[in-house]
């Protein structure tokens, strides 16, 4: 076998002769798909509950397993029924630690989970790691993110951040909505074609942008928020990453700060802290005027995750709630871009953060490098694909210039999540996707 662009590749079978029993593969992407296709066959419902937690398996990466604990984790998976691969250099006491992939069902999991915790090796703390995990990703329903003056609430379906930038040199509007009746209006018509939320960004960080002054970018933002703060009703988010500028943002009406930086700073942790302000937690690589250079090769996703957990970790430390906490990978910002598409397409793994997940991939270069479209004015089908890329692995806001066909795609995507999500009505298939049960 090949492995062809993420897929086996196997030989094309001969066309067969009948399809007397109608043999399909099926497909699922849930627990309560794997429940209905099971219940479709009449078979009994206790059946049924017990055989849906072996109907998808979740694969568990873990990093910096000592050498002592791998082995015993390897074992305890494999007497439960799943499996897990670790560095060869384990047997051979070459490795010191390694990464660890493990592969189990839900209910797997549920018997491999407490036998970890009785073990050494720090094993009982990846028992605990990896069921938050697990929970975080398979989790779905409605959680409210408060803000400093209005609250916005995700998972009901995709939420969509609109763009609204007041800088002379944004990638793609730059210089379009500089004055603030211009602005108002944009933003507006943005809210009735159906954007949840308002961005606002008064510097650039494009890649190669030059930074501008905490004053500069005050003095461009601080007239709009002023209007649209009594003008719309949806959530204001203040697109920066100057804690001065993000306090009187807060100040004027922002209820989220989108930090581009991703709380890096000590003191935009404190203002938002003290606020009470959302905050968007994005991962760049380096600064905009550098990020593109010298971009560094590797585990992108494994990077980024980790880098994310930090900076969450670190905010909750500092007084940041969880419940007020999103995070977004940061396609484009100091990545290639075969990285910020691999983010893309892979973007799900980042719900195992236990934070709702923002994506920005609108009129992006990477969109560009993929489809041959040099001007970004030209991405707007690209930039919907993405979206609805993004939406389908489970993304809770995606941030687009183009909102009205955003919002009209994904609500094709909404309605195929909310089909997927529906329960059947045995109550032992009930159970078996209900994670607290």
């Amino acid at each position: 076998m090949l492995l062809v662009a993420g897929r086996l590749a196997v030989p094309v079978p001969t066309p067969p002769a009948g399809h007397r029993f109608g043999a399909r593969v099926l497909e699922w992407t849930s627990l309560a798909e794997v429940a209905r296709e099971l219940e479709a066959t009449d078979s009994d419902p206790e059946g049924v509950g017990i055989m849906v937690r072996k109907g998808q398996v979740y694969p568990v990466r873990l990093d910096g397993v000592s050498l002592k604990a791998a082995p015993l984790l390897k074992q305890e998976i494999l007497a439960v029924g799943g499996d897990s691969a670790h560095a060869r250099g384990i047997a051979d006491h070459t490795a010191t630690t390694t990464s660890v992939v493990l592969l189990a069902t839900w209910g797997q999991y549920r018997y491999l989970l407490p036998k970890l915790r009785r073990q050494p090796f720090r094993l009982a703390e990846v028992a605990d790691e990896v069921e938050r995990a697990l929970r975080a990703h398979v989790a779905r329903g409605a959680r409210v993110i408060p803000g400093a003056h209005r609250s916005l609430t995700v998972g009901e379906r995709t939420r969509v951040m609109g763009v609204l930038n007041v800088t002379p040199d944004s990638f793609s509007d730059g210089g379009r909505y500089l004055e603030p009746a211009a602005a108002v209006a944009h933003a507006e018509r943005l809210v009735a074609e159906g954007a949840d939320v308002i961005d606002v960004g008064g510097e650039s960080t494009r890649p190669g942008a030059s930074p501008v002054s905490a004053e500069v970018e005050w003095s461009r933002i601080a007239p709009i928020l002023a209007h649209l703060a009594e003008a719309l009703s949806v959530p204001l988010s203040v697109d920066t990453r100057h804690p001065e500028v993000a306090a009187k943002a807060i100040d004027a009406g922002a209820d989220i700060v989108n930090d581009v930086e991703g709380l890096r700073s000590d003191a935009m942790r404190r203002v938002v802290a003290r606020s009470h302000a959302a905050v968007v937690v994005m991962h760049m690589r380096g600064t905009p005027p550098t990020m593109q250079q010298n971009v560094p090769e590797g585990d992108v996703r494994g990077e980024v995750y980790r880098a994310l957990a930090e900076a969450t970790d670190r905010a909750r430390e500092d007084g940041i709630p969880a419940d007020r906490m999103l995070v977004d990978p940061g396609l484009g910002f100091g990545k290639t871009p075969e990285q910020s598409a691999d983010l893309l397409a892979h973007v799900g793994e980042f719900r195992g953060l236990g934070y709702p997940v923002v994506v920005g991939a609108s009129r992006k270069s990477f969109l560009g490098w993929a489809t041959g479209a040099a001007a970004p004015s030209d991405r707007l089908e690209a930039g919907i694909a993405a979206a609805v890329i993004a939406a389908e692995r489970g993304a809770a806001i995606v941030r687009t210039h183009d909102v009205g066909p955003t919002v009209r795609a994904l609500a094709l995507v909404d309605a195929l999540e909310r089909r997927r999500a529906m329960l059947p009505s045995s109550d032992p298939a009930r159970a078996a996707v209900d994670p607290d049960r």
